[in-house]
Formats: structure tokens, sequence, C-alpha cells
């Protein structure tokens, strides 16, 4: 397993075991419904999530750092547009991990494939 990478950082390619740490935000009811930039349609109750770079189809595992809980998500997305957010969750995969009520949170994000 590589080291660590905080911030602002952001991968291009998807190399298995590679984490990244930094802030997720969710998105949901706004977005159900229309086309993703990969082309899939959003689907709030689907565990997927929004990536500025790593490719589409990737798997990642986020976990809150504030209670240790992960789900597991597939990038189909691009995003988050805020600098200081790394990774947008479907509402499904942020209510999994115990974070919809704070609205963002922690995470650390570990490339499965």
């Amino acid at each position: 397993m590589t080291g660590i990478k905080t911030g602002s950082i952001e991968p291009t390619t998807a190399v298995a075991g590679e984490t990244f740490r930094g802030y997720a935000s969710y998105y949901a009811d706004k977005f159900h419904g229309r086309k993703t930039s990969s082309g899939e349609v959003f689907d709030m109750n689907g565990f997927t999530a929004a990536h500025r770079t790593l490719p589409f189809g990737t798997k990642v595992k986020v976990t809150n750092i504030k209670n240790g809980k992960s789900v597991v998500v597939k990038i189909n997305d691009r995003g988050p547009f805020k600098e200081e957010r790394i990774i947008d969750l479907s509402k499904a995969a942020a209510e999994s991990i115990d974070m919809v009520n704070d609205g963002i949170a922690e995470v650390e994000i570990e490339v499965i494939e």
C-alpha cells in the first residue's frame, strides 16, 4: 500500500491500494435521474460517486474518519466542484457511512479496482 495523500492531489489513474484523504460531500434529489458525465443515469439510491479525475468505473472504498464506517462505490461522474472536497457520494453511499446529517465528512479513499 502506498502512503496516504492529502489535500487537492488528483490522481488520473487508478492504482489498487492507493489511498487519499480529504473531505466528501454528497448529492441527491436535484440530480436524481439526470445523466452523469459517464453517460449513466444518476441514481441517488445506488452506490456511486463523482471524482474529478479517477477513471469512470473505478471502484473505491470510502471510509468516514469520524466513525470508521466504509462503503464501496463506483466512480461514474465528475465533481465535486468545491475545491476543498475530493469526492461526492450518492445519497445511499453517504447514508451508509452516516454523513448525511453533517453534509460533509473527512474520509479516506482507497482504490479497490
